[in-house]
């Protein structure tokens, strides 16, 4: 940490703390998380791990974020990341109205490179979310936060657990368009009930494969039809609606991959995207973003044995979807 000079502190992560420093000799601004080990019989967390062999992976992309080096320090070490200005959720936050259709095509063509970039490395990120995009001086989109992505095979058989908290690009760009989520659950009942209001009950009919997932028949909905997008979105363009609506279906290999994506005519119709330098860049006081404080845990998290009531902040939610009887 010698050749470091800190100048602020930025966040707090699951596995560290995240200051803003400056090396000395070439006075260059970089991101340092510390990670502390609780107990050295422990080793290193795996969070920190698979982000270290992820980014290790995937260094050469201008759309994921550099990490520079890894050095020990103390009872821990430090990751050196390049430093980044802002993130995409501090935009959306400060934005005065939803994006231009400019801006939300430049943000999610860069979230789709970075994308398309890890997918090609056989990474797969599993956190994204719009604080996990970070923004340069220069506009530039970064994908960040690796903590829980893993190495794939694409042909592979591996099972992987569900419990990943994840917007996945199409929620992110309905948020970018809509200017706030379109899913706004508390927690697990309410989230799967908001996606059940928009996109319909799934069946075995539009998704084969639902029966094969855990729990399946240890809950049941009523049947619910989808609310068409122009709906939900009314001043998204055809096109646009049309990329999400291929985003936002139920079998994962129904969804258009992002390589796929790119060549979308969303991305040449006019408006085209904006050029990074001409989105906008909210200016955290100092640089530097306030201390995250972590909530309580919530006790209103879903359990399938569990009745319904008590794992919702807002039982009505679930009224229309219960059969009857």
């Amino acid at each position: 940490m010698d050749q470091y000079c800190i100048l602020g502190r930025i966040g707090e992560g699951a596995h560290g703390v995240v200051f803003k420093a400056k090396h000395v000799e070439t006075g260059e601004i970089v991101a340092l998380k510390k990670v502390a080990l609780r107990r050295l019989e422990d080793g290193i967390p795996n969070q920190a791990l698979r982000e270290i062999k992820a980014l290790q992976e995937i260094e050469d992309s201008p759309y994921v974020v550099q990490l520079k080096s890894v050095f020990p320090h103390g009872a821990g070490f430090v990751l050196a990341f390049e430093f980044m200005l802002s993130d995409l959720a501090e935009v959306v936050r400060h934005a005065q109205r939803p994006l231009a259709q400019a801006q939300v095509k430049s943000y999610l063509q860069m979230l789709l490179k970075g994308v398309a970039f890890c997918h090609a490395n056989n990474i797969v990120h599993r956190d994204l979310k719009p604080a996990n995009l970070l923004i340069s001086a220069s506009g530039q989109l970064k994908i960040a936060d690796f903590g829980l992505a893993r190495v794939f095979s694409p042909g592979g058989s591996r099972l992987y657990t569900h419990q990943v908290a994840t917007r996945a690009v199409g929620c992110i760009m309905g948020e970018l368009l809509n200017g706030s989520p379109l899913f706004p659950g508390e927690n697990d009942i309410e989230q799967l009930c908001c996606v059940l209001r928009i996109l319909g009950t799934p069946s075995p009919k539009v998704w084969p494969e639902i029966i094969e997932l855990p729990d399946y028949n240890k809950i049941s909905f009523k049947e619910q039809a989808p609310v068409p997008l122009e709906e939900v979105l009314p001043d998204a363009s055809p096109q646009a609606l049309d990329l999400l609506g291929q985003f936002l279906l139920y079998p994962p290999r129904q969804r258009i991959a992002a390589s796929q994506a790119l060549l979308h005519q969303y991305f040449f119709t006019a408006p085209l995207p904006a050029h990074p330098s001409e989105l906008p860049i909210p200016q955290r006081p100092g640089g530097l973003a306030p201390k995250a404080h972590p909530g309580p845990p919530h006790v209103h998290d879903f359990h399938v044995d569990r009745p319904l009531e008590e794992s919702l902040l807002n039982p009505e939610l679930i009224r229309p979807f219960i059969p009857e009887g």
